[in-house]
């Protein structure tokens, strides 16, 4: 207490006298958050009694009416405290517990008029804060001005991908200094001197524009909205609510993976009744495009013909999947489709593709045919046609789609009311906005939407459950003609970045890893066959694909078994063990289903370039009950380069006191089901 004291002291100690201060504490007490009206409205952020976050301004410059800088005296404040458990339709946890201590703090400038107020929550897995403001006139916003002043920053590590470039979210992790990470996307992840690790990002960002971070000091980041065509940051009528700010603050990298901060930030369930929101696993007309045996364009090798997905359907039905994915199905995919945006047609189909008789067809077998929607960036196009879209597939009993926006960053195509083209960046406000109106217009059909070339999440799957999951990282598709291909590092680097902001569809299960020859010089999955089975536990998202071609997976029945039985969606989610890029663990339990009855637990582990051996503790797993675990691991002489398909399949009987040890071989991984006996 006497050290809490002192660290507080020296934190107001550089606050004039005059200067008021308030506080509030995570319930666990480790985390402490100060807020001040020093001149400058600004707030710190204390971890065990240690700066984390140093003294940060707060605020807002605006197009015409004066900052919210200087002079702003807090006036007054509030405090209260929830403890609650709720519930998720589908997710990585059944039951989620929010837990925080909450102070509204409000500001206000007597001589412009002008208040506004900040709300601040303290959770024991990190922090959130968010602006409330008030006004009787529009406020167009040019500049956020909430800062992250990061403690002892040269002596700290960052995983980052640079922002408002042409790629959107889809570049290779970088790992460096935390001082050499300039403008960059969230969430952003770092582990200072004492190995705390920290993750930057944002909840609920709606009708507002998403924010990036700019590292303009040393060591101290500015939030970067991303601007409207115009130039301007945000456009609002004077009543607004940011997303909240949010800072999660593990002392191990699996505590960030453990967090649910980002959830418990967004309201709850606007949908009402969803229980036509159906978690699942799919297969695709897709995988064939990217290694070109198949195309989206009309032709002799066109992928999407009704015998093709006939066919398809008749496989996933075979096989326990609950669709099949078809893109190339609609007119305006011929010729270079990056730049098709203008001419697709979202009902009208090739004449090889008869969606009467292949929805006829998914129905007498049991499987269903998952809608695809690419706009190459006209989100015009698509506007104007989507009410009628939606109305097609609902009419053919489609209840998944997968939309794209496939263009440059900043190359997003909107026609204003005067009939002008305008360009926008996928994550501006204009672009916020699109995203949620197709969601909730998909909403309206009984239709759930899984988003590529997406606005990054930020947790509003628990307001909107039928946004199943989004892309917005490199996915597998890079690892067919990516330059270069996703490294072994990658997906180690993916579950403490990208993966922290929610489910991500990254379309594992690659059984060819030869397409183009083995070796680490072509453009293949860098990783073992048990790598790309764990990547099911792992990455975490309500709907997997199997995204390799069906006769690849006929060829190895025996390892193709662990996607046919891993569920997805979780009874409960544990972070076991790991370090950001270079390993990760997961242990997860299945959710009563239909197809599931509740009991058996999953794990899957991966490692990046260097093999290794990982002890693992079966404590997590149920009292007084044995299991048979089905392992699935690397061989003896597997490696990602030269042997990557060698594959050891062990069965044994375990509780939850005995221990295993995984032998994970270079870009290798382990995929464990704990089948209750």
């Amino acid at each position: 207490m006497q050290l809490r004291y002192l660290s507080l002291c020296f934190a107001m100690m550089s606050l004039p006298l005059l200067a008021k201060t308030e506080q509030v504490s995570s319930p666990n007490g480790l985390i402490q958050v100060i807020i001040s009206d020093d001149n400058h409205p600004a707030y710190s952020v204390l971890y065990r009694d240690k700066p984390l976050i140093n003294q940060s301004k707060l605020g807002f410059d605006f197009q015409v009416a004066p900052s919210f800088r200087e002079d702003f005296q807090i006036t007054s404040v509030s405090k209260q405290s929830k403890q609650e458990v709720w519930q998720q339709p589908w997710g990585e946890d059944r039951e989620i517990e929010d837990h925080h201590n909450e102070l509204l703090v409000s500001f206000e400038n007597k001589a412009q008029a002008a208040s506004y107020r900040v709300r601040i929550r303290a959770f024991d897995d990190g922090i959130g804060f968010r602006y409330e403001v008030n006004q009787n006139t529009p406020l167009t916003i040019v500049r956020e001005l909430t800062e992250f002043s990061i403690q002892d920053a040269d002596k700290s590590t960052a995983w980052w991908i640079p922002a408002r470039g042409w790629n959107r979210y889809e570049y290779v992790y970088n790992t460096t200094s935390l001082l050499d990470a300039s403008l960059v996307h969230t969430p952003f992840t770092f582990k200072n001197r004492d190995n705390v690790h920290v993750s930057i990002h944002e909840a609920a960002l709606v009708d507002y524009a998403a924010m990036v971070l700019d590292q303009r000091r040393p060591g101290t980041f500015v939030s970067n909205l991303t601007p409207w065509s115009d130039g301007v940051a945000v456009k609002t009528k004077g009543q607004f609510t940011t997303p909240w700010r949010t800072i999660q603050i593990g002392d191990k990298a699996k505590d960030l993976l453990n967090s649910r901060l980002i959830l418990n930030l967004n309201e709850p369930n606007k949908l009402g009744d969803v229980s036509w929101v159906e978690p699942g696993k799919y297969i695709g007309i897709w995988w064939g495009m990217h290694i070109n045996k198949n195309t989206w364009g009309s032709g002799e090798k066109h992928g999407a013909t009704t015998e093709n997905t006939k066919a398809y359907l008749d496989f996933a039905a075979q096989h326990g999947f609950d669709g099949v994915l078809v893109e190339g199905w609609n007119i305006g995919w011929d010729g270079d489709w990056f730049f098709n945006g203008d001419v697709f047609s979202f009902t009208e189909t090739y004449p090889d593709f008869d969606i009467d008789a292949i929805a006829k067809h998914g129905q007498k077998v049991g499987a269903k045919l998952i809608g695809h929607h690419e706009t190459s960036g006209n989100v015009s196009n698509y506007r104007k046609q989507m009410k009628a879209a939606f109305e097609l597939y609902q009419k053919h009993h489609v209840s998944q789609v997968k939309t794209g926006y496939v263009a440059d960053g900043g190359n997003i195509k909107r026609i204003d009311d005067q009939g002008i083209a305008r360009y926008e960046w996928h994550d501006g406000q204009f672009m916020v906005n699109e995203y949620l109106y197709n969601v909730k217009l998909a909403a309206e059909h009984k239709i759930s939407i899984n988003t590529h070339e997406p606005i990054k999440d930020t947790g509003l799957r628990r307001t909107y459950p039928n946004w199943l999951a989004r892309e917005g990282a490199r996915g597998q598709e890079f690892n067919a003609w990516g330059t270069p291909p996703n490294p072994p590092e990658h997906t180690t680097l993916l579950a403490y970045t990208r993966m922290l902001a929610g489910p991500m569809d990254f379309t594992p299960g690659i059984f060819d890893m030869s397409f183009n020859g083995l070796g680490d010089k072509t453009n293949r999955p860098q990783t073992t066959l048990a790598k790309q089975l764990a990547l099911y536990v792992v990455l975490y998202s309500p709907i997997q694909m199997a995204a390799d071609l069906p006769e690849n997976y006929l060829a190895r029945p025996d390892a193709f078994q662990f996607i046919k039985d891993v569920p997805t969606d979780w009874e409960h989610s544990i972070a076991l063990a790991g370090e950001v890029g270079d390993f990760v663990v997961f242990a997860r339990k299945e959710r009563k289903h239909k197809h599931y009855n509740g009991n058996d637990w999953y794990v899957g582990a991966i490692t990046d370039e260097h093999a290794r051996e990982i002890k693992l503790p079966l404590d997590f797993l149920d009292n007084d009950t044995r299991y048979e675990a089905q392992i699935y691991q690397d061989g003896k002489k597997a490696e990602w380069k030269h042997n990557p398909y060698e594959l050891d399949i062990v069965k044994q009987i375990v509780t939850r006191n005995d221990t295993l040890t995984l032998q994970l071989a270079t870009s290798g991984g382990s995929a464990i089901r704990f089948k209750a006996l």
